[in-house]
């Protein structure tokens, strides 16, 4: 694949949202954001919720009208310390009481934040309107309700839930959705719409099919009606790969759009701006939908470094915070090196942000499959994080003490964790 150009990444975001706001069917932009185009400035952006207070916590998850007053005041956090939970590998999805010792576990290591995955390979784990229930939940049973269990657990640790939408747009390529909708479908441009991911084969939805932006809203909607938690989480599977867009209704669309076929080179500047603004069109529809329902509009973004996430993803994060589309920031840094992890630490986007206000956290692999990073090199990356004023989410809860701990053992990084995460 032809390498995309870099991408500039500083004040031209500005330059950018102005551009984008110029566009017809873009022109529903917030005050603020024209605000900040005009003048230059830039907003405070809300603060996290901060967690609930543990007496109102050992309530039963709140269904349907009542959860938003279960939802804590809006006061600024702590300093982020947070872990990914998912279903894959892991078994701490199947049983309340695994959720609740992990619960506990993470709140003794001093972590204030937990995300756990509600999206995995177009299934979900709760009954969903819009997708299958994922199938090892499904024998275990779905009375389990996992996402719902952490929310119940985490309140009464006054921890924040914060669900991930881990698998963004991204679909198995065999998925019922996918089988019955091809016209949702992303393709390059020999029509080949299959990607290789992890070693299976996916497809991307089009984030400029309205059928794809309704489904996938519907989705976050409800997840967020289900019970108490504090916003969302979308991350680089959130995107548009930049060497998709050949299919059927994205060449009819761009051609209504603007007059001419689409480029055969995938990484043209124009072409990836026009379908970078269909991906921003969809993240802000989502902001207004959540406004329309008066559910939590915190939207958390882990991505990765600006130039990776712009030239291969289309995902313009700096636009986005600049445009108050986005809230806080979780930038996965998973460099091998400790010179390598605090290069990407100082990129010019990242610092920008964080001149800005935008809260941001640093994402860092603890384990996963054959790597495991040692608790010298975590306590340095924690340093180098934290000197510079960034939160701390690990990659991912098995990859702390559980089956990825590596030869340290889980007895010994465990309580290493402790120390690093009670005595910062």
């Amino acid at each position: 694949m032809k390498k995309a150009p870099s991408a500039r990444c500083s004040a031209d975001a500005s330059k950018r949202l102005q551009r984008d706001l110029m566009q017809p069917h873009l022109k529903r932009a917030t005050t603020a954001a024209l605000q900040l185009m005009l003048t230059g400035s830039v907003l405070a952006l809300n603060p996290f919720l901060a967690p609930s207070q543990a007496e109102a916590n050992a309530k039963t998850p709140v269904r349907q009208g009542d959860w938003a007053s279960q939802l804590p005041v809006n006061t600024p956090p702590a300093s982020t310390l947070g872990v990914w939970i998912t279903n894959s590998p892991s078994p701490v999805y199947y049983s309340q009481e695994r959720i609740q010792n992990a619960v506990k576990q993470l709140k003794e290591a001093g972590f204030n934040a937990i995300y756990p995955n509600v999206w995995s390979r177009g299934t979900t784990f709760h009954t969903s309107r819009f997708a299958p229930l994922e199938p090892s939940l499904a024998k275990a049973g779905v009375s389990i309700d996992p996402i719902c269990s952490f929310s119940l657990e985490a309140r009464k640790q006054g921890m924040r839930v914060i669900p991930w939408f881990e698998y963004g747009l991204m679909e198995p390529a065999d998925s019922e959705a996918v089988q019955n909708n091809s016209d949702w479908v992303l393709a390059k441009a020999d029509g080949n719409p299959v990607v290789k991911m992890h070693g299976k084969e996916m497809v991307w939805l089009n984030p400029a099919h309205p059928e794809v932006r309704e489904r996938f809203i519907g989705l976050v909607v409800e997840v967020l009606k289900r019970c108490p938690v504090h916003g969302i989480q979308l991350d680089d599977h959130f995107a548009w790969p930049v060497e998709l867009g050949y299919d059927p209704y994205t060449v009819a669309l761009y051609q209504q759009e603007t007059g001419v076929e689409p480029p055969l080179d995938h990484t043209n500047r124009p072409w990836m701006t026009w379908r970078r603004r269909q991906l921003t069109g969809l993240l802000r529809e989502l902001r207004q939908r959540l406004k329309q329902e008066g559910l939590p509009r915190r939207i958390s973004l882990s991505p990765g470094p600006f130039r990776f996430a712009y030239n291969h993803w289309l995902q313009d994060w700096e636009l986005w915070a600049v445009g108050e589309l986005i809230d806080d920031l979780v930038v996965q840094n998973y460099a091998y090196s400790l010179k390598g992890f605090a290069k990407d630490l100082d990129q010019p986007a990242l610092r920008k942000a964080r001149q800005w206000g935008m809260p941001i956290q640093i994402g860092i692999l603890a384990g996963f499959g054959k790597r495991t990073t040692t608790i010298p090199d975590l306590t340095e990356k924690m340093r180098l994080s934290r000197e510079r004023g960034y939160g701390i989410i690990f990659f991912y809860w098995e990859g702390l003490w559980g089956a990825h701990a590596g030869k340290e053992g889980a007895e010994f990084r465990r309580k290493a964790l402790i120390e690093l995460g009670t005595n910062p």
